[in-house]
């Protein structure tokens, strides 16, 4: 009867959910101590102290165990070394609740407060906060959002806040991983982004794409959308240029991790859109994971194991020896190569 009451279900899951959220406040309380002394903890054993302090605590209906920032800052700067300053502060704060607390009761919050404030003042890093706004700003968002988030708020809010944003933000690099044109370093065999490296030079009749991540369901739409582009624009600019067709393109793979059953579906329709174009797909230096799965899926055999490569200077070296067959199959035919 107790455990069907709507009233208890509220109550427990309120309790799971503040129980969760001061977990999360310890461990990140924990971290950023740890990251100002200079030493390294155990998120697990963290973790299994705080489950150990709960359940103990749960025999006698005592509330529930965390790391405050506010106690921990003001431990932190009375010089506190051990674990023993929190018993003798369990001392104080029982003597002080039995006899002491009506000395306290006209006390104003401000000067509690100003207690908590000034000590945490010193945990204020403003360099690091410089430093992340100088190396990436989104980073300084996350940082100014958290900061914010527990001035105005609470530690929770801002923990959430800050998470909530960095999912956001992992969301959005993996549903839009970057692609790029490379091309070939003079005197050499090293293939580089052509936006990176400027002097880089594209080879004619070949479009190399690069993939800089692993392709799942949520980049495998973006990812065909992008590689369609590339061809569709190599191809407008080879014509208004007037330079040889476009014949191969190349995706170094050398990035790619992973792929899952929608990427692998993406690569199957990349390959009909370029056989539509007459074009050649290759691959150069997939990973084994990902060569496992498109061989599974008949992708391999569908491709051709001849047009995957180890590198994209063999790959690029293979398809010039076709270009250079080809073109002169043409002109020993007496027939345009740009037709070809």
């Amino acid at each position: 009867m107790v455990f069907t009451s709507p009233y208890m279900s509220t109550a427990v899951k309120t309790g799971f959910i503040t129980g969760i959220i001061g977990l999360a406040e310890g461990i990140a309380v924990g971290r950023s101590f740890a990251m100002y002394k200079n030493y390294n903890i155990d998120g697990n054993k963290e973790m299994l102290a705080f489950g150990v302090m709960n359940i103990v605590g749960s025999l006698t209906s005592c509330y529930l165990t965390t790391g405050p920032f506010s106690r921990s800052a003001v431990n932190f700067n009375a010089g506190c070394k051990t674990v023993v300053s929190n018993i003798v502060m369990a001392i104080g704060v029982m003597f002080t609740l039995l006899f002491l607390t009506p000395l306290f009761h006209y006390t104003p919050l401000v000067v509690l407060s100003s207690i908590i404030i000034s000590a945490m003042l010193g945990l204020i890093d403003y360099q690091a906060a410089i430093h992340l706004w100088n190396v990436d700003k989104f980073d300084f968002l996350v940082c100014m959002s958290a900061y914010f988030g527990v001035v105005f708020g609470s530690v929770e809010i801002g923990l959430v806040v800050a998470v909530v944003i960095s999912i956001a933000r992992l969301l959005l690099f993996v549903s839009r991983p970057r692609t790029a044109l490379k091309g070939n370093i003079p005197n050499s065999m090293i293939y580089r982004n052509t936006e990176q490296y400027p002097y880089s030079r594209t080879i004619p009749g070949l479009l190399i794409l690069e993939i800089d991540s692993p392709i799942y369901f949520a980049n495998a739409g973006y990812l065909r959308e992008r590689i369609t582009r590339w061809i569709n624009e190599e191809e407008e600019r080879v014509k208004t240029s007037g330079e040889n067709s476009l014949q191969y393109v190349i995706l170094d793979m050398s990035a790619v991790g992973n792929i899952d059953t929608s990427g692998i579906s993406m690569m199957e329709e990349i390959k009909k859109i370029i056989d539509r174009k007459e074009l050649k797909l290759v691959l150069a230096n997939p990973k084994g994971e990902v060569v496992k799965k498109l061989t599974r899926s008949k992708f391999i055999d569908n491709l051709g194991k001849e047009w995957m490569f180890l590198t994209v200077a063999e790959a690029v070296e293979a398809c010039s020896f076709m270009l250079h067959t080809l073109k002169t199959q043409a002109a020993s035919k007496g027939e345009p190569w740009n037709n070809v």
